[in-house]
């Protein structure tokens, strides 16, 4: 990893493919990363670690399935968000969002088990930021 400062605005614009996530840095055994995101992600849990969302430009929503139902959560820019291990969640964003996400490292984005993965969407640990 490049041990320089990374502005997050360049790390974006070095790609455009959506839901395909980049790795700008680690910290310990995490990665941090950042994606663009439109449309709908899969439905899908990480059955051992959480997840965190942080919205860096648009707007994110996440379906959840907890034992109460399910529910949706908004994230306008600026928002943060966690989906605790073992929850069932699908991401999506009807206009596009940038997001940043915090997890460990090797974590897969459709998550330990998935419905069907659609060919838009990159089933991934993250790709090196070029």
């Amino acid at each position: 990893m490049n041990n320089e400062p990374i502005a997050l605005s360049r790390a974006l614009s070095s790609f455009d493919t959506l839901w395909s996530p980049r790795i700008v840095t680690r910290v310990n055994d995490y990665d941090v990363r950042v994606a663009k995101v439109q449309g709908e992600h899969i439905w899908h849990v990480h059955d051992d670690t959480d997840e965190f969302f942080l919205v860096l430009d648009g707007e994110l929503h996440i379906s959840l399935r907890e034992p109460g139902g399910e529910r949706t959560v908004r994230l306008p820019r600026g928002s943060v968000f966690t989906v605790t291990r073992g929850t069932e969640h699908k991401p999506y964003s009807p206009s596009g969002a940038s997001i940043l996400l915090f997890e460990p490292t090797g974590t897969p984005t459709v998550g330990d088990r998935h419905a069907e993965i659609p060919d838009h969407i990159d089933a991934t640990a993250g790709h090196e930021l070029e």
